[in-house]
């Protein structure tokens, strides 16, 4: 800009002042230090151009320097983001690996038929598998957190118990420690087995239901007694059947000492001046005879269990033949209405109400077996109706109703009550050897076992019983008809 102005403005000064010596050394005055002027410029401008091109170089170089660092620092968080991602999957296939092993655990244990329980030193629950849940019907979710003596009570394990296992580092075992549940026994085994993790101390509780290996148990001493009473039945066989023998044979002679129809009685009475008319018609009157029968009836039913008790032991060779159903019924009937009934039941006695077919067919069987049955049933529904509650409401009318009919496979005979019923505990234990709700020396537990075996074994039949608490108990009997060829045979 200067050089332009000077261009400009120096030819213009000097065509103004041509003749003026003054003015001209001005002039050259002005011209060198404009030409200065002109000159520094050029220098500076030549230096700055110098320095701006050393600044671009320099600005290059550092630009090229900083390329580099960031190539090198995106080469570097490249290759740190690998090595992150790398550890991040490797961090979650750790975590599913490990997420897949605790449900694996999980699972385990929940699908284990034993409870499992995890407490804390205070006794709090920290863990509950699904055999807990099941066994007491509080979920997890429900149960953690808790003290265990509220949330399963009936295990009786205190807080001090926990903490005495805990402090002696051994397992505390309870083998088959009962409990009841609705109403039924239960037998389990417990383990406390004392735990130090790095949450820490506590413990774990383990229970198996032994309930089945505990019956199995009591059944095979039920077996062991059942053996024994085989030989305890073929010692007393002989000592009871003695006296009973004793009995009919004396009955028997009585009978025929007081007959008249024989010469002997007649010699013996005028030799004593009696008249053996008189002595009979005394004896007829007054029922004597029928005493003497119901004497041999129940001295031969006697004889009769003690048979039947003797082929429940041991399995003999028995010989079915047709019997006639309805008269054994009848009978049997007949039989239970005249029984006297145990001292001390003073109570309402119960009606005997019978709904016997007409058309009722034949069976294969053994007749005084079947009225062991039908007896043993009648027995039990008055005793059970004794034993009821109502018997003492006076509009309480007790009553046992001896069914019988035949569908098209089986003669059905039902034995129904209205007595107190039974609980479902009871109702699943009645037929086995030895059980009995009854007291000590009241009853023995064989009359439904020696019936079941009797129905099921000796006449391929069934038995079953329903029963409804407070409202009463009915017995089913199912005999099979006898095949085509029998009933050719019975005709």
């Amino acid at each position: 800009m200067l050089i332009i102005i000077s261009t400009i403005a120096l030819p213009a000064f000097a065509q103004e002042q041509p003749n003026d010596p003054g003015s001209s050394n001005l002039w050259w005055l002005v011209i060198t230090l404009l030409i200065l002027l002109q000159s520094l410029l050029i220098i500076g401008l030549q230096r700055s151009r110098l320095n701006n091109k050393r600044a671009r170089k320099a600005l290059k170089q550092s630009q090229k320097e900083l390329e580099q660092k960031i190539t090198e620092r995106t080469e570097n968080l490249h290759t740190t983001n690998i090595r992150l991602q790398d550890e991040i999957a490797s961090h979650e296939s750790t975590v599913l690996l490990l997420r897949e092993t605790q449900d694996y655990l999980h699972s385990m244990i929940n699908s284990m038929p034993s409870v499992l329980i995890g407490v804390t030193h205070q006794g709090n629950v920290t863990h509950w598998n699904t055999a807990a849940e099941h066994s007491t019907g509080i979920s997890s979710g429900e149960a953690l957190g808790r003290p265990l003596d509220e949330v399963y009570p009936s295990l009786q394990i205190t807080r001090e118990i926990i903490e005495r296992t805990i402090e002696s580092g051994a397992p505390l075992a309870k083998e088959k420690t009962r409990h009841d549940l609705n109403n039924e026994a239960r037998y389990t085994d417990l383990t406390i087995y004392p735990l130090i993790a790095a949450q820490g101390i506590g413990a774990v509780i383990r229970m198996d239901d032994v309930t089945l290996r505990v019956k199995m148990e009591h059944m095979m001493i039920q077996n062991e007694k059942m053996l024994s009473l085989g030989e305890l039945a073929a010692g007393i066989a002989h000592e009871i059947n003695n006296p009973i023998g004793a009995v009919l044979h004396s009955i028997q002679n009585i009978a025929r000492r007081t007959s008249p129809t024989l010469e002997s009685n007649h010699r013996i009475s005028r030799e004593n001046d009696i008249d053996v008319q008189q002595v009979f018609k005394y004896l007829e009157v007054r029922q004597i005879y029928k005493f003497l029968d119901d004497i041999k009836e129940a001295g031969e039913r006697a004889a009769k269990i003690v048979t039947n008790m003797l082929e429940f032991s041991h399995i003999s060779n028995r010989t079915p033949a047709l019997i006639d159903l309805k008269s054994v019924i009848d009978h049997s009937a007949e039989l239970s209405i005249s029984t006297v009934e145990p001292k001390g039941l003073k109570v309402k006695q119960a009606t005997i109400v019978k709904e016997v077919s007409d058309t009722l067919p034949s069976i294969m069987g053994s007749a005084p077996e079947i009225q062991q049955v039908i007896l043993n049933l009648l027995r039990n529904a008055r005793q059970a109706i004794a034993s009821s509650p109502h018997n003492e409401e006076p509009s309480f009318d007790p009553r046992i109703i001896l069914r019988a009919y035949n569908d098209n496979e089986n003669v059905i005979i039902e034995v129904e009550d209205n007595g107190p019923g039974m609980t479902e505990s009871v109702r699943r234990h009645i037929f086995e050897p030895f059980y009995t709700t009854k007291e000590i020396g009241k009853g023995t537990g064989l009359g439904l076992s020696v019936s079941y075996f009797i129905i099921t074994e000796h006449h391929k039949g069934k038995i079953e019983v329903d029963t409804t608490l407070n409202k009463g108990t009915r017995f089913t009997i199912r005999l099979p008809l006898p095949d085509s060829g029998n009933s050719e045979k019975s005709q």
